[in-house]
């Protein structure tokens, strides 16, 4: 009962902050779940399906407010569905000793990749010519780490639209998300066909997807009122924590490596979120002036 809880409490969490950020909904969800004990491919296979929904409805939202480009959706989606596919077949095939140091080390890159997003200005780039080749290998890495990692598509696929500038910033993430339902349904027939139905946690899709519904309607409030870099720094702090905490249960090193690495950890964390709330301020105070 308390985990079913803890895993609808999870998905409402991680809508909000991916209302918000446009991406973690994955990243923090598989977190979670391997913080619950679950295996990287029982984790990843109970994500992929609750985002069946999620994506489908946040699509939808998006289409309604013109915010999809579809043929890059197309252009992304479908060889991140391919990607997706392969990637929880292999999952799947991978011995769980095996799998959980891997999949914590990729969440812990993509939470790293969240901290770096916020932790520094970006000059926007000049505006770039749409390319179908380089959405696609785009999309088709996006949807493999997404599998294998159990989250990371907002996270690589958004960050880069965003970064490239070949789409208007309203699209990106509406863009984003609706590519990602070719990559939850490949996901999860590959995690369908390499687990077998019998062996997914069904009731945990169900508590992660119903905490990411309930949540769907006041994730946009929350992005509009809530402060994009602080969540966004908060945000990549407790993935990196938490998956360094469970890179180190997985590899069980010797106590002196478990004092340095979170020494280290703790080191980078403090840097990042000075650094990151300075930028903050000095945003606000620009804000201010210009209003």
């Amino acid at each position: 009962m308390w985990t079913i809880l803890a895993i609808t409490l999870t998905g409402l969490f991680a809508q909000t902050i991916n209302g918000s950020l446009g991406m973690a909904f994955g990243v923090i969800s598989t977190t979670s779940l391997l913080a619950l004990s679950f295996s990287p491919a029982a984790a990843s296979s109970v994500v992929h399906l609750a985002e069946i929904g999620t994506s489908a409805a946040n699509g939808a939202f998006h289409h309604r407010h013109r915010n999809v480009n579809w043929p890059v959706v197309l252009w992304v989606g479908i060889p991140g569905g391919v990607g997706a596919f392969v990637g929880a077949i292999l999952l799947s095939s991978m011995p769980f000793t095996a799998t959980k140091p891997v999949t914590a080390a990729i969440l812990l890159g993509l939470g790293v990749i969240v901290l770096s997003r916020f932790v520094r200005t970006v000059s926007a780039p000049a505006t770039r010519r749409l390319r179908p080749g380089p959405l696609m290998l785009l999309g088709l890495g996006g949807g493999f780490l997404d599998s294998t990692g159990g989250g990371g598509w907002g996270t690589i696929v958004t960050s880069t639209l965003s970064a490239a500038n070949v789409l208007d910033p309203r699209r990106v993430i509406g863009t984003s998300t609706a590519a990602r339902l070719f990559v939850a349904i490949a996901g999860s027939t590959g995690f369908i066909i390499g687990l077998g139905a019998a062996n997914i946690d069904w009731i945990a899709v169900l508590a992660l997807l119903a905490g990411g519904l309930i949540a769907a309607p006041f994730a946009a409030r929350f992005a509009a009122a809530a402060p994009v870099r602080v969540v966004g720094l908060a945000t990549g702090i407790l993935i990196i924590i938490l998956n360094v905490r469970q890179l180190l249960i997985s590899l069980a090193p010797a106590m002196p490596v478990v004092v340095i690495a979170w020494a280290i950890t703790t080191a980078a964390m403090i840097v990042s979120l000075v650094a990151g709330l300075r930028l903050n301020r000095k945003e606000r105070r620009l804000d201010q002036i210009s209003a």
